[in-house]
């Protein structure tokens, strides 16, 4: 009895088992599909089948026992029953057998010399002197085949004499396959080919998700209704149009070309981005063209679920920014309801052109869509005939889902990532579980304006000293104590934290594994306007622990502020701006680090003072 265990892995016409036995060389069922002749060296490999056999004792047999039958053709692939295979996952009846293989059988009713396995030798094979073929198996990628052997002995008086046997061997490799289920057990199904009878079904198979039409937005599945309150896993969202109108909620992506397709259904909880191309006449599709406009994207009504009676979830604008023709962009502040449309400046210039949208979804654990959020860029296209470029983007994110706080390091630091900075209250230490809202400075752009548009910020990152700044037109520095103010708070950011982790993993119930940021402003003589010209950070940092894995941490952080010392005007050399910097520099403090030995242990032992009486 075999002992066997048995992992199974499904493929389209074939199971592969990772197969680890013990059976003995008595094993009596096997299959196998294709047998492997044996040239000395090389392998030749027909297909074949078998079904469960006793395997033929070794025999020895007389050249004149040797059948008669030959064959003039050299083996062709047998075919399998296309029937069903029964429940017990039995082979279909084997067409040929490995012992009825010769492949050096090459002609007809003549004997192939040293070709043991050929039926048409029989007096021949006493003048043989060796078999060119030794071995005809099954295929060696089943977990038992049958092998059958061939080989010549000498007789009494010195002629030879055929000895074949056929046995069965096991493959004792965990990937080998243990049953075939079909004949195309070793390749893929030949797929349908269209014709005139079954075209209009493989074209609703293969493109219901490329192509759309109007009908098919406006049509809902009943069971599809029924199936609970809120969306399940890629499923298609539903809008509300005018009169009770429910349509799918459609994202932009390339279909078989780049160009857009406005017929794409975006499914829930499936984060999707792509971008594609859009080719369009300026003077014609500025104003005209829906896809270039925001109110497009922006004036949607979902359902929050698959309901009829569903609550509708507006599209709420959560930001618009304007990208320049050089690629300078700048948030835009609009309010309520309002909305920009596509304009013709003049005929080689289109403003307020769609060029990325992101939408990000809110929804609870029943799935019903809570919130719907939109940010917009918009910009300017040139040229009169042209490739526009959009992108699009979804994200669906969990109503109250507590986002993961990452450390920096393990515990110390590590190099190139975000230091960890929190705010003092009175129950402890307390930080932003978004990984941006930090310690960071201004993200340099061309011509950034201190005072006005968008500031791009980056957070501090642990040992990477960086340099950056804005502009401050002196026209805006009228009202010096207000610009002092509003350029400390571009300095330093939004929520400026009061505390920076001493190590990248510091708890924040341990407020002394905290260092506070201490404040060293460096005011300069009295003048008329003084502004903060540069903001530095210096963060003092050490390591710790042992010399094999030495841990880093930040042992201080100073803010040094720099004022000016002269009037505005001459500062700006006669510009009409100047210049304000933001930087930081990480200073190692550490002292260097010596291998340390213990010293020889000595006996220090006091014996009493009687100890060698009356000897002493």
């Amino acid at each position: 009895m075999a002992a066997s265990a048995v992992v199974l892995w499904s493929t389209l016409s074939f199971s592969l088992f990772l197969w680890f036995s013990a059976a003995t060389a008595e094993e009596n069922t096997t299959s196998y599909s294709l047998s492997t002749a044996v040239y000395g060296d090389q392998n030749v490999t027909y297909n074949g089948t078998d079904s469960s056999t006793q395997p033929a004792e070794f025999e020895s047999t007389t050249p004149t026992a040797a059948p008669s039958s030959s064959s003039t053709e050299r083996p062709v692939q047998p075919t399998l029953s296309a029937d069903p295979l029964p429940v017990s996952g039995q082979l279909p009846t084997p067409a040929t057998s490995v012992d009825r293989l010769c492949p050096c059988d090459a002609h007809r009713d003549v004997c192939d010399i040293n070709c043991c396995c050929d039926r048409a030798c029989r007096e021949e094979v006493a003048l043989f002197t060796g078999c060119s073929l030794h071995s005809v198996s099954g295929n060696k990628q089943l977990c038992s085949r049958d092998v059958a052997s061939y080989s010549l002995g000498i007789t009494i008086d010195g002629y030879s004499e055929l000895q074949s046997s056929v046995q069965k061997e096991t493959n004792y490799d965990v990937f080998c396959i243990q049953s075939q289920s079909g004949a195309d057990g070793f390749s893929h199904p030949s797929p349908a080919l269209p014709t005139d009878s079954n075209f209009d079904s493989l074209f609703k198979q293969f493109t219901s998700f490329i192509f759309g039409s109007e009908e098919s937005s406006g049509q809902v599945l009943s069971a599809e209704l029924q199936g609970g309150s809120g969306y399940q896993y890629g499923d298609v969202m539903m809008t509300a149009g005018g009169r009770g109108h429910r349509g799918m909620f459609f994202l932009p992506a390339p279909g078989v070309t780049a160009y857009c397709m406005d017929t794409s259904a975006a499914a829930f909880l499936k984060d999707q981005s792509s971008q594609c191309s859009r080719h369009m006449v300026l003077e014609q599709d500025c104003s005209t063209l829906p896809a270039l406009s925001m109110d497009t994207y922006t004036n949607i009504q979902l359902f929050a679920g698959k309901e009829n009676d569903a609550a509708v979830v507006p599209v709420e604008v959560t930001s618009v920014i304007l990208q320049s023709v050089d690629g300078t962009q700048t948030e835009l502040q609009i309010s309520d309801g309002e909305h920009l449309s596509p304009v013709l400046l003049n005929p080689t210039l289109c403003a307020n052109v769609v060029l990325k949208v992101v939408y990000v979804m809110k929804y609870n654990p029943a799935g019903e869509i809570v919130k719907v959020m939109v940010s917009l860029v918009l910009g300017f296209v040139r040229e009169a005939v042209l490739i526009l470029d959009q992108e699009f983007q979804i994200t669906f994110v969990q109503d109250g889902e507590e986002v993961a706080v990452h450390y920096s390091g393990n515990p110390g630091y590590v190099v190139g990532l975000p230091l960890v900075s929190g705010t003092r209250t009175a129950d402890g230490i307390t930080r932003s579980i978004d990984p941006r809202d930090t310690l960071s400075l201004l993200h340099t752009a061309g011509d950034q304006d201190c005072l006005q548009g968008l500031h791009k910020r980056s957070p501090v990152l642990f040992s990477v000293d960086s340099v950056s700044g804005c502009k401050l037109r002196l026209e805006d520095a009228a009202n010096c104590s207000l610009v002092f103010q509003a350029l400390l708070d571009v300095l330093r950011g939004p929520n400026y934290p009061q505390y920076v982790a001493s190590f990248g993993n510091s708890p924040l119930e341990y407020p002394l594994d905290w260092v506070p940021i201490k404040n060293n402003s460096n005011p300069g003589e009295a003048q008329s306007c003084i502004i903060p010209l540069s903001l530095h950070l210096e963060i003092e940092w050490t390591k710790y622990g042992s010399l094999v894995n030495p841990q880093a941490q930040i042992v201080s952080v100073k803010e040094v502020i720099q004022t000016n010392v002269t009037s505005l005007d001459q500062l700006s050399g006669g510009s009409n701006t100047v210049s304000i910097t933001s930087s930081v520099a990480f200073i190692p403090v550490s002292a260097a680090a010596l291998p340390g030995y213990r010293a020889m242990p000595t006996i220090d032992a006091k014996l009493p003072f009687d100890f060698f009486f009356p000897f002493v």
